[in-house]
């Protein structure tokens, strides 16, 4: 009998339909938004299914935007981020393994600021699609926490009451879009 040939299909992220944010608590009354505007990923799957799928992620921390000029300065300074040192943030998958009809559960290793640590995330599938130019697309709403503090971020502030500034809980949400290459 023979075997049967496994084919691979590789995925790229669309950084145009993406986007890459997370949310922090500032002063643990609000929370603050920021993202990364230039990153990239790949999907590689066994054909069109995503269980078992390998993912490959990164960001480029000078990317960082809070919509505020001097709080994305002071992220990117060696108090938090330091992007001179630390200029990526990457994601590299240890599994991916379905837990619904439209959702898996995504595990690998996570670095940021020079320290890598497991993190798993919940991967809600969207289904695919053809678009207008017949490329095959995939989307996913992807999400997590990390304590900031476990990465080396241990920048803290506290207000004259004696209030904390920054929450160490980092919601991380993403809205993926990848397109099938040929």
């Amino acid at each position: 009998m023979e075997a049967q040939k496994t084919i691979t299909t590789t995925w790229a992220i669309d950084p145009t339909h993406s986007e890459v944010q997370f949310k922090v608590k500032h002063l643990v009354i609000s929370t603050v938004t920021g993202s990364f505007s230039q990153y990239e990923g790949h999907v590689e799957s066994m054909g069109d299914d995503f269980d078992g799928a390998k993912i490959s992620f990164s960001a480029d921390i000078d990317s960082i935007s809070t919509g505020n000029e001097q709080r994305d300065g002071h992220l990117k300074s060696a108090e938090f981020f330091d992007a001179e040192k630390f200029p990526k943030l990457t994601f590299v998958s240890t599994s991916m393994m379905k837990t619904g009809d439209e959702t898996y559960s995504l595990a690998g290793d996570f670095t940021l600021h020079g320290v890598t640590k497991p993190l798993t995330l919940k991967a809600e599938y969207g289904g695919q699609m053809q678009d207008f130019y017949g490329q095959t697309k995939a989307g996913f709403e992807i999400t997590g926490t990390i304590k900031r503090k476990e990465f080396g971020l241990t920048w803290d502030g506290v207000t004259e009451a004696g209030g904390v500034v920054v929450s160490d809980d980092v919601k991380l949400v993403m809205n993926i879009q990848v397109t099938k290459q040929a």
